[in-house]
């Protein structure tokens, strides 16, 4: 007996391991896998006989099919099978059996599903072969005969066709009513400015290409490995377009190059391929080119007007802000623009106004930080205006009007740090040195800018599940639905359950990337964390209840009459809490109570009674330098720091990996990306990575990041909040408010190219 209780007592820790808590800088635990080539993604499976589809896109952007000239492709060597809307099998008709789990008012698109063209560079017909090669080949010799129609591409020669949204998908919040009698302050007021900001489109282009390898076995079930942001989401679309039991499709996406948004709804090659595996009984894999990422969703082409007025001391005293956005003409694709203006700040007259226009475009889509990217973009630079006006510091002018309760609904905020945001970043920067007057910094021949904004996004938290399998070496592994599309999503996970279980996180494994898995909410929006990570700590605390109750029976246990609230786990033990000399050892415990595993379950549901009494937002602000070149109007961003308040950090190293992507991304939003198009053609032109430019690594410099201390219960249980969109959001407003400071001329529009800047 005296050996066995010694053994109970024997940590895990002292066996080699090392400890891991909540917050601490943590290297991937799946970073190997993908250094090493072992992280397979969705067109890296392989199966017997696997057949390959390359899809065929229109090349009008309205009208119809007239004729399908596919001999020439069918007769090309290697070649099974081309499919069109005329022999593709049979899929469901009515607008519902497509709306995935995200999906917009309205109709959505089809694919295959009749002879209508919808927008330029929609799949016509899909070419299967024995080879990759073989298909591409042969998907060059379909011809196809359009009978075109008028078609409409331009926001800007539309906008007078402007209308409410009327279709919304479900979580839009349009915006409130009018608040005071704006519009008259504003015609009153002496100090006063207004501005026109023009967003272009851009596209999210994430490393990985859409693909879906549909795996299909000797009984029909489909095994799809598929390029998403939930596995479930997929599941749930393919077997109600295709009239399929979810028991025969199972979806799997372990790995996720990026998506960025992209992956919210089931892109057009998943139909596709499953179509073609149904059709001729085979795996197939359907994988998407550079320039076929260009032809569905988009972060929409934005136009608004913001106009602002102030008492002399600063006080805000009216804010209007309108905004009109495309959207297809299949569906009302909503983002939440406007509404920021009335949270941000403390005023009491405020009017907002957001308004779509319906062109032959793909649905736009939600691209990271959707509706907060342009909006707080536009009421951002407009503050740093008025700022000018008032010949105030821009960060005193936010202080001034800083908002110590939602100005919008009068509710509490369950945590804001945004002061603390303000303070540290601006003393990081340092702030306090900057001249006020623009134009007044130079080094060499370029101009010195300095310019900062402030950053808003909502704090959300969904319903999901997890389980838990304790097993007896100590082994722990945790299964949820979730996703990592690249955030980080294993390594959080496993440091909230090694956390709470008192185990080295080399004994946890988290499973996702299954839609057989316990539900999982789609990983977007920044609720991942919030969400799956309640739950998983929520199975944790579970499977400690289990074993502090088999602790506590057996022979002369230490812990025979302690309370669950007296103990902790760590080192791999229960123990008293602070008394490390009183404990056992979880792998003890199992082996005298001759357990072999533990299996839990939890489902975790917001506490929505108590949370729609606040306010629940992330906060950030965004310090920025440029330096400007005035004869040729290049700019460089030399110097960013961000300070964030996005609740308890979860994997600091991931979660600041999060935020510096923000940052670059931000830069590309202000500076270089937008996706033109030809009016004429009602097509994107500059649709691969040669002319679409993104930030690359001579366009970035040194970024400091700051997580400014917040822990939120009220989000969720674990205090976290999360960090995905926040990053992004105001640092285009910085780096345009720097180059108003550098140079004095103010760009109302992104991306800021150099002849705009000298303009």
């Amino acid at each position: 007996m005296t050996d066995l209780i010694e053994a109970l007592r024997t940590p895990v820790a002292d066996q080699g391991a090392g400890a891991v808590s909540i917050g601490m800088a943590v290297s991937r635990v799946d970073g190997r896998d993908k250094v090493t080539g072992q992280a397979h993604y969705a067109a890296e499976y392989a199966a017997e006989g696997l057949l390959y589809g390359v899809v065929v896109s229109s090349a009008i952007p309205r009208g119809r099919i007239r004729a399908m000239h596919t001999g020439a492709a069918l007769a090309a060597p290697g070649v099974v099978e081309v499919i069109t809307h005329l022999n593709r099998p049979r899929i469901r008709s009515f607008d519902i059996f497509y709306k995935d789990m995200t999906a917009p008012g309205g109709s959505p698109f089809r694919p295959l599903y009749d002879d209508k063209i919808l927008y330029s560079g929609q799949p016509v017909a899909l070419v299967v072969a024995e080879s990759f090669e073989a298909a591409r080949y042969a998907a060059r010799l379909v011809e196809v005969d359009y009978e075109s129609d008028p078609h409409a591409t331009s926001l800007l020669e539309n906008r007078e066709r402007s209308y409410k949204p009327g279709r919304m998908k479900a979580g839009y919040t349009p915006p409130p009513d009018p608040k005071g009698h704006a519009d008259e302050v504003w015609e009153k007021a002496a100090i006063r400015i207004e501005g026109e900001y023009y967003s272009g489109v851009e596209h999210h282009n994430p490393l990985e290409m859409f693909a879906s390898t549909v795996i299909r076995d000797a009984d029909g079930h489909l095994i799809i490995y598929d390029k998403t942001q939930s596995s479930q989401n997929s599941r749930w679309y393919v077997s109600h377009v295709f009239g399929l039991s979810k028991d025969k499709v199972t979806v799997r996406n372990p790995y996720v190059g990026g998506a960025f948004g992209s992956g919210l709804r089931p892109q057009y090659q998943l139909p596709l391929a499953v179509m073609a595996a149904l059709k001729l009984e085979r795996s197939v894999r359907v994988v998407l080119t550079r320039q076929q990422m260009f032809t569905f969703g988009h972060r929409p082409e934005t136009l608004q007007r913001v106009k602002l007025s102030a008492d002399a001391d600063g006080t805000l005293t009216s804010i209007i802000h309108e905004a009109v956005a495309e959207t297809s003409r299949m569906e009302d694709y909503v983002e939440v623009v406007v509404n920021w203006s009335g949270e941000l700040y403390a005023c009491e007259h405020v009017r907002l106004g957001y308004h779509l226009v319906d062109l032959d475009h793909a649905s736009p889509m939600d691209m990271r930080a959707p509706g907060a990217a342009h909006g707080v973009h536009a009421l951002e630079v407009a503050m740093d205006e008025l700022s000018y006006a008032l010949n105030m510091d821009p960060l005193a002018l936010r202080l001034k009007n800083y908002a110590d309760i939602d100005p919008a609904r009068g509710l509490p905020y369950s945590t804001k740090e945004l002061r603390a945001c303000y303070e540290q970043g601006a003393r990081r920067f340092g702030w306090d040195k900057r001249p006020l007057a623009p134009g007044s910094m130079r080094e060499g021949r370029e101009l010195v800018g300095w310019g900062m904004a402030t950053g808003v996004w909502d704090a959300m938290q969904m319903f999901a599940r997890a389980s838990a399998v304790l097993h007896a070496d100590g082994t722990l592994v945790v299964s949820s639905a979730a996703s990592d599309i690249g955030t980080g999503t294993y390594t959080a996970m496993s440091i909230i359950a090694a956390d709470a279980m008192g185990l080295p996180l080399e004994k946890v494994r988290f499973q996702l990337g299954d839609s057989t898995l316990p539900v999982a909410p789609i990983e977007g929006g920044s609720s991942h964390v919030a969400t799956v990570g309640s739950a998983v700590q929520g199975v944790c605390e579970k499977l400690q209840k289990t074993l502090f109750k088999l602790a506590k029976q057996l022979p002369s246990s230490p812990l025979a009459k302690a309370r669950f609230a007296d103990i902790e786990f760590a080192s791999g033990q229960i123990r008293l809490a602070g008394r490390p000399d009183t404990a056992i050892s979880l792998v003890g415990v199992m082996a005298a109570s001759e357990t072999a595993k533990i299996e839990e379950k939890y489902l975790m549901l917001p506490n929505m009674l108590k949370q729609m009494k606040y306010q629940r937002s992330t906060h950030s602000a965004v310090f920025v330098e440029v330096r400007v070149d005035p004869e040729f109007g290049t700019v460089r961003v030399t110097r960013v720091v961000s300070a964030i308040a996005a609740g308890r950090i979860i994997s600091a190293k991931t979660a600041r990996s999060q935020i510096i992507g923000g940052v670059v991304w931000g830069i590309g939003q202000a500076l270089h990306e937008e996706t033109h198009c030809d009016h004429g053609l009602g097509r994107f032109m500059n649709h691969n990575l040669a002319e679409y430019h993104v930030s690359v690594n001579a366009d970035i410099h040194e970024i400091d990041v700051i997580f400014v201390q917040e822990d939120d219960r009220i989000v969720s249980r674990i205090g976290a909040k999360g960090v995905g969109e926040i990053g992004l959001v105001g640092v285009s407003a910085a780096i345009s408010n720097a180059i108003y400071h550098a140079t004095g001329r103010r760009v109302r529009s992104t991306p800021m190219t150099p002849e705009k800047v000298m303009q």
